[in-house]
């Protein structure tokens, strides 16, 4: 992780500080007599300067101002450290509906926060880079400047990897259709499906990356209860344009066998789309990599040797 990606590159020292047993008023009062960087919150601190709770400042106007800060703090609240990294930092924040994020040390000591603005920084940053790595960019281009205005070797550099291992991809794919010239042979008509279905899978794949790249960092749900539940909407997304092409195709080439082949082959190829585009982000996400390079040419090329796999398969069993 790099230094100017986490909490402490936000840090905001100067921000207001009060104790649980003061009041409401006393503590508007200190506001008024000294400025601050941040007035997002309140930092509620005990006797030994540790972290107790936080109090946004549009609540702390709306109560009684003989009422004591013990009484208002809320259990629970979300605290980071300066070595926290940034996205972890802008999801809590999100999460927890504030709009600065409190940065202790070690011992719970209050050490200032990261304000709203910061905030606002953070998510456009962690945005633009996912876009970075959906276009195959890698991560030393930071910036969209950079990616476009560098030297033609150093993009040639950041971007030639991603096309070759396209291309050992492509290669493998005319691998699996030469296995099955069998089948081509029988009914050349089969063929005529493959880039309908390899672009749908896709698109399939593309919509679960979007939501994958940000929601996995943002979600507090169990791993398998994303995953069961992505699958599954794969699945129906497959049926639906399964039963819409089985009558089309039934219709135009008179062959119900290949009709069932391909809304079967949709179906499968929707369940893998969604699997293979949320399980490859969070899987380079645990091997300590950017989520976010799962989005773009290495998905896709698992995906499209996976659905032609998959089509081929199933024409064999049911056409062949």
């Amino acid at each position: 992780m790099r230094p100017d990606e986490t909490a402490g590159r936000y840090l905001v020292a100067s921000v207001p500080r009060a104790r649980r047993g003061q009041t409401v008023a006393e503590v508007l009062a200190e506001l008024a007599a000294h400025a601050h960087d941040c007035m997002d919150v309140v930092c509620v601190l005990d006797d030994d300067e540790r972290l107790v709770g936080v109090l946004p400042l549009a609540g702390l106007f709306a109560m009684e101002r003989d009422s004591r800060l013990a009484d208002a703090i809320r259990p629970g609240f979300p605290k980071v450290h300066p070595t926290t990294d940034q996205e972890r930092v802008a999801s809590l924040a999100l999460h927890h509906a504030i709009s600065a994020i409190p940065v202790v040390d070690a011992k719970g000591k209050l050490l200032g926060v990261v304000p709203s603005a910061a905030l606002m920084h953070i998510l456009r940053r962690e945005h633009v880079e996912d876009l970075h790595r959906f276009a195959g960019i890698s991560r030393e281009a930071t910036l969209a400047r950079e990616a476009i205005e560098a030297p033609p070797l150093r993009r040639l550099r950041h971007r030639l990897p991603w096309l070759l291992l396209g291309l050992a991809g492509s290669m493998l794919a005319t691998l699996i259709m030469s296995r099955f010239e069998g089948a081509l042979a029988i009914d050349p008509a089969i063929a005529f499906f493959v880039p309908g279905l390899v672009y749908l899978a896709d698109a399939i794949g593309t919509q679960t990356e979007a939501v994958a790249v940000r929601g996995l960092s943002l979600s507090h749900a169990r791993m398998r209860t994303i995953i069961g539940g992505e699958a599954r909407t794969g699945v129906l997304i497959g049926l639906v344009m399964g039963g819409l092409t089985f009558p089309a195709v039934w219709l135009v080439f008179g062959s119900v066998h290949l009709a069932v082949a391909v809304a079967v082959a949709l179906v499968v190829a929707g369940g893998i789309a969604t699997t293979v585009g949320l399980l490859l982000p969070w899987l380079l996400g645990r091997l300590g990599s950017d989520p976010a390079y799962g989005s773009g040419p290495m998905s896709t090329i698992i995906q499209d040797l996976l659905t032609l796999l998959t089509y081929f398969v199933v024409v064999s069993l049911i056409v062949g």
